[in-house]
């Protein structure tokens, strides 16, 4: 399901500390190196400040400018639509990065 070549595109991604807790979307053009600098607390901010470390969500755009885009549209929704997003293709809330591999 979430088998893409990883490098090539722009991926929207949806980071939290646990089911229905804090949520931050993102965008990147490395999805594996950018969630890894959220796990480690590497890069001082939101998702290091509130322990988000849990990838939850993750879509991949054929361009970085349509991610862009789509990052942008889904920050502007309410919190209940982020969560049915979620919960749409992880209904259980797993952690995604060791999928990325």
């Amino acid at each position: 399901m979430w088998h893409h070549n990883l490098h090539m595109s722009g991926w929207v991604y949806i980071m939290t500390n646990k089911p229905r807790g804090t949520l931050y979307v993102g965008v990147t053009n490395n999805l594996p190196r950018r969630v890894w600098e959220h796990r480690e607390g590497v890069v001082d901010g939101f998702t290091k400040s509130h322990s988000l470390k849990m990838l939850v969500y993750m879509e991949e755009h054929a361009t970085m400018p349509l991610a862009i885009q789509r990052e942008k549209n889904i920050k502007h929704w309410l919190r209940k639509w982020k969560i049915d997003l979620i919960e749409g293709r992880n209904p259980k809330w797993d952690d995604l990065f060791d999928q990325l591999a």
